[in-house]
């Protein structure tokens, strides 16, 4: 069958565009930090640049400003004269010395004098813009380089759901697996079945919600990921595939989305991994190969077998039938 549009990719990646904001977009401009932390890393780089190349070159023009007005530019190396900042004789030694006390260099040969008091002014508001530019700037990046997403590249969903039957009931189930060695912490994990459905007053939901139960209530959904897991759905009358049989299988379109949420042991923060099955992607009467074999003192993850299925006798009947 062609592949259709998905709500969230295999890689986690939401397909959700919002279009025609209007006056709604002036609320990324007031929480610009949150949007400078979303944006690409060439944009936060390009950004990053051009605010830095520009503050220096303005407030090195400032400098150049004062000793020009100051007539120290030509007078500048006259013994007797006092200028405001010494040895400053053009643009290039103003910009210089704006970087040495920007970046608390500290040189020597250019320093300014208690007769400029618009230069104190000046160096002290240079000091406070410093401060301020550096924080958000610096502190953006740390941000996003901190950021735990690609912690979830190593966490690993199966490529295929599967449905068959575990201890008589029949199962929908799936597998995950952590690649690290490092834990998720308080690992914990949900599922959505997104359907289109009519309501009976005649409303169509085109991306309904529906929770699919992966043991919340018995506490199954709360993971101790060391190994890989098989998350399982037991189908009954309360599911809603309560009448999904292999027959009908083939005729439905639904997206089944998974989320795993925990917290990265060596960072401390919280990380989500996405994927998503449509019902191409669910193979009734199949189970997962077993992935775990105990070797001389430990037990070895064979990750070549994880997304590997076999058949095995399921019934082709919904629960309901």
């Amino acid at each position: 069958r062609r592949e259709r549009q998905r709500f969230v990719d295999k890689n986690g990646r939401c397909n959700v565009q919002h279009g025609n904001l209007g006056g709604e977009s002036s609320r990324y401009l007031s929480d610009l930090f949150t949007t400078l932390v979303d944006l690409k890393w060439r944009w936060n780089l390009l950004i990053f640049l051009l605010t830095y190349t520009v503050a220096w070159l303005v407030m090195a023009s400032m400098w150049w400003v004062i000793a020009y007005l100051r007539g120290d530019l030509h007078r500048a190396h006259d013994d007797a004269y006092s200028p405001c900042v010494a040895n400053v004789y053009n643009f290039p030694s103003a910009f210089l010395f704006f970087i040495e006390t920007e970046a608390t260099i500290g040189y020597g040969h250019r320093y300014i004098t208690e007769r400029c008091p618009e230069g104190i002014v000046l160096f002290l508001f240079q000091s406070l813009l410093g401060s301020i530019v550096d924080a958000f700037l610096i502190g953006c990046m740390f941000i996003k380089m901190s950021q735990p997403k690609k912690r979830a590249e190593t966490l690993m969903f199966s490529r295929t759901a599967v449905v068959s039957q575990r201890d008589g009931k029949l199962c929908l189930m799936f597998r995950v697996g952590n690649l690290r060695n490092s834990h998720m912490v308080s690992a914990q994990i949900r599922c959505k079945l997104i359907k289109s459905r009519q309501t009976p007053e005649g409303e169509f939901l085109p991306l309904d919600q529906c929770e699919l139960d992966v043991g919340f209530g018995t506490g199954a959904d709360q993971l101790f990921l060391v190994s890989p897991l098989t998350i399982c759905h037991e189908i009954n009358s309360k599911s809603p595939f309560f009448c999904l049989s292999q027959r009908s299988l083939r005729s439905e379109q639904f997206e089944i989305v998974v989320i795993l949420e925990g917290i990265v042991e060596t960072t401390g923060m919280t990380c989500q991994a996405r994927t998503s099955y449509t019902e191409d992607e669910v193979l009734w009467g199949h189970r997962f190969l077993p992935v775990m074999s105990l070797e001389d003192g430990f037990f070895r993850v064979d990750y070549s077998q994880f997304h590997a299925t076999f058949e095995v006798p399921t019934p082709p009947h919904s629960v309901k039938e």
